[in-house]
């Protein structure tokens, strides 16, 4: 199978499996460019008349399953959410039918852009909201894309020669991307998860090195050298590889000293320094340095740099101060979805003193909650549990705090402005994933954010 290339495929058949987001803008892309697409979903056709109604007249759509019509395509196009053991996906290689990823085809249509991509199991948000800045700092054109919000295929046709676009990139997306190849790329850290989607780890860790697999020297890619897989993973990586960590040494070209981050980039004659922005947590300095590598081997300056990091304020839902109700500070940290990320957020706050007040649960991930226990004890006053993920949350952390079980997050935001004290912290870091009772995690965040203002507010 060779990359995409939309003049190999002008005006042929197009099969787009999946109506989500990404779904539908690759469809309309592909139908805006002449293709007649055929877009297919498993779900009821009744949940989908809705979304149909966004599609072009000229897209097709079906519902209930994927039919035989689909083999009629010259190509075909996976959402991120279709395991890779799908039938259908069978089906089309056993008719020879080249599968693509959304990422894949919309930048077909993006070639003349400078692509920065940032993955990892924590702090890909951050990363990519922070290079952005830096970038948008230089008076860059700047497209913030990919699994933070947007597909690429809704933004194509505004990307214009010259732009920078900077992509979040998840495993889902990355699984699907034999043939992506961007100028720059980060993996921040890898950890454990979704590995029901993947099925193993070592399929979510092939996934997440897909990010460099087709780069070679004239591009960049950046590494956490504290991390034992980004380390193992950078053996195998062609691009200019440029490494940070928490310490210096021969191989980091960014580290940290005096609270300060030290920039020793290719070419320079001297080492750089700049301020990192203000914001809770080691993990965020590492996140500052993954940012500043992405932006300087794209030829940001560090005067520049500096002047972004001075400028940034942080990322909706990740350790994001949301008030103060009845004398307890309200935290939203919904994008906490695996117990990795639920860790940093206790590490960052534990010049607090044990006074959180922590909400955890959700849809667990597998892999249980025992990695919290000492972190738990050791700064947390209550756990106020909710959602499918209570019960194995209790029984792993049994006796490390008082438990208020609360099934869902209103009652753990009541209960939590109840028991709580002058000075105390509401921290909504669930340490799971959102889809047992919201649409995702910006939306429970949300949903967060008002029960504080709302109850906050109410006589106690």
């Amino acid at each position: 199978m060779k990359p995409f290339d939309p003049k190999s495929f002008r005006k042929k058949r197009a099969a787009v499996l999946g109506m989500g987001r990404s779904g539908l803008d690759a469809a309309r892309l592909l139908a805006k460019k002449g293709f007649r697409v055929l877009l297919s979903d498993t779900r009821p056709r009744k949940e989908l008349r809705a979304l149909a109604k966004r599609l072009p007249a000229k897209a097709r759509w079906e519902g209930g399953g994927h039919s035989d019509r689909l083999l009629a395509a010259s190509f075909a196009v996976k959402s991120p959410g279709i395991p890779s053991h799908a039938p259908i996906l069978q089906r089309l290689r056993d008719a020879g039918i080249p599968i693509y990823s959304e990422l894949e085809i919309a930048l077909a249509y993006a070639p003349a852009c400078t692509t920065v991509a940032v993955t990892g199991s924590n702090g890909k948000s951050t990363v990519a909201c922070m290079t952005a800045a830096l970038f948008k700092e230089d008076k860059r054109r700047v497209h913030l894309l990919g699994n933070i919000g947007s597909a690429v295929s809704g933004s194509a046709a505004d990307i214009r020669k010259g732009d920078t676009v900077v992509l979040e990139v998840s495993s889902y997306q990355l699984e699907d991307s034999a043939w992506f190849k961007p100028d720059a790329a980060a993996i921040l850290n890898v950890t454990a998860d979704h590995l029901e989607h993947h099925g193993s780890m070592e399929a979510y860790v092939a996934a997440k090195a897909r990010v460099f697999r087709q780069q070679n020297r004239g591009q960049f890619c950046v590494f956490n050298a504290s991390d034992p897989i980004s380390l193992h993973l950078a053996r195998d990586c062609g691009a200019r590889k440029l490494f940070f960590a928490l310490h210096p040494s021969t191989r980091v070209a960014a580290w940290l000293d005096g609270g300060k981050i030290h920039l020793r980039l290719p070419g320079d004659p001297k080492d750089s320094v700049v301020i990192p922005p203000k914001l809770p947590g080691v993990h965020n300095l590492e996140n500052a340095m993954a940012a500043a590598l992405l932006a300087a081997s794209q030829g940001v300056k560090p005067a520049v740099i500096a002047r972004g990091f001075k400028k940034f304020q942080g990322v909706e839902h990740r350790i994001e101060g949301c008030g103060t109700f009845r004398g307890i500070a309200c935290v939203n940290d919904s994008k906490a979805t695996n117990v990795d990320s639920t860790l940093a957020a206790l590490r960052a706050l534990e010049d607090r003193g044990k006074t959180l007040l922590l909400i955890l649960g959700g849809l667990p991930k597998g892999g249980g909650f025992r990695a919290l226990l000492g972190p738990v004890e050791k700064g947390v006053k209550a756990v106020l549990t909710i959602g499918s993920a209570a019960a194995k949350i209790e029984e792993d952390l049994q006796g490390a705090a008082h438990f208020f079980p609360c099934e869902t997050l209103e009652s753990a935001v009541r209960v939590g402005l109840q028991i709580g004290a002058k000075g105390d912290t509401l921290l909504l870091s669930p340490a799971c994933a959102s889809f047992d009772q919201f649409q995702d995690f910006e939306h429970r965040g949300r949903r967060f954010k008002e029960l504080a203002k709302e109850l906050g507010r109410r006589k106690a």
